[in-house]
């Protein structure tokens, strides 16, 4: 690669990451605006016009506010994990695929398993390094929840390359130039929706942060800037989940404007499900995963191989 190749690749990659964050900004003003119609009131609307401008004083609130930690937490690890909890929502957008000068990953599906499973390790850090029995528990479910369902996850999404027999990302929008996966297995990309809730702790999965009994979970005794990375890392995750829906089932035509209105639609549909549905219990929860979306899953992964199988035989 030449130099002014990398350079241009860093480049386009900054503005691809600031980019992010603005989105992640008014993500959140969308949340909260939906949210409060939802429960039949205004949302925020006192900053600027019609509360535009909320989520930066919000961030500049929150990163000028005192920085608080626990007299007995593991001080270092309790700073770090919700900086790099940050930094691996934000990698993880380098696999989106564009069609102009940037990464273009032939293995961009693989390289999106090993950075969204790095994330257990970040909220199992946060948990234990505050040295406090709330988040440690609450860190405690949300590994365990996180890990039951990255199985599914990766099960469902099997399904989808064994349609397409490539791990780039950028190949399911050419599969699906005349029909979208959406209409072809309607069960799957549902699950996949479900998983992806429960991938980002958002509800009725919320169980890290269930705040009625577990007090906001592994991230109680963060404040001011730990609080609002890791704050800014699920809403990172929850817009490239949304992403990927679109690129998966949804058709995602990178050069047309229908795919950005279709992701906007995703995360709002985010949105709409926590302002809809309570909480699940732990227990039906982890039913759920185990036994029904994995038994239904490994079906449709061996139905859709031995299709694959069968034409490969009529061909031949």
């Amino acid at each position: 690669m030449l130099l002014s190749d990398l350079i241009l690749s860093l480049i386009f990659s900054l503005i691809l990451v600031v980019c992010v964050l603005v989105g992640v900004a008014f993500l959140t003003l969308m949340e909260r605006k939906v949210l409060g119609y939802i429960q039949i009131r205004k949302g925020p609307n006192k900053v600027g016009y019609m509360g535009i401008p909320q989520p930066f004083s919000d961030a500049i609130k929150l990163f000028t506010k005192e920085q608080t930690f626990p007299y007995m937490s593991n001080f270092f690890i309790y700073y770090v994990s919700p900086i790099f909890s940050l930094f691996l929502s934000l990698i993880l957008w380098l696999c989106m695929p564009f069609l102009t000068v940037l990464f273009n990953f032939n293995m961009g599906i693989l390289f999106f398993l090993c950075c969204s499973s790095l994330g257990v390790y970040t909220v199992m850090i946060a948990g234990w390094s505050s040295n406090s029995n709330y988040a440690m528990l609450g860190g405690l479910r949300a590994v365990a929840q996180t890990i039951s369902y990255e199985v599914s996850l990766f099960l469902i999404l099997l399904s989808f390359l064994l349609l397409i027999f490539s791990l780039s990302i950028l190949d399911f929008m050419m599969y699906q130039q005349y029909l979208w996966f959406l209409f072809l297995c309607l069960p799957l990309s549902m699950m996949w929706v479900v998983t992806s809730l429960a991938e980002t702790n958002r509800t009725p999965f919320d169980f890290a942060e269930g705040e009625s009994e577990l007090v906001s979970g592994f991230n109680v005794e963060y404040s001011s800037g730990g609080f609002a990375l890791i704050f800014l890392a699920e809403y990172s995750s929850i817009l490239f989940m949304s992403m990927l829906c679109c690129m998966l089932f949804l058709g995602g035509s990178l050069n047309s404007g229908f795919f950005f209105l279709k992701l906007v639609f995703m995360a709002f549909f985010w949105v709409w499900v926590r302002g809809t549905l309570p909480r699940y219990r732990y227990d039906k929860l982890m039913y759920l995963c185990w036994k029904s979306f994995l038994p239904v899953s490994l079906n449709y992964l061996f139905f859709f191989m031995g299709l694959k199988i069968f034409l490969f035989c009529i061909l031949l």
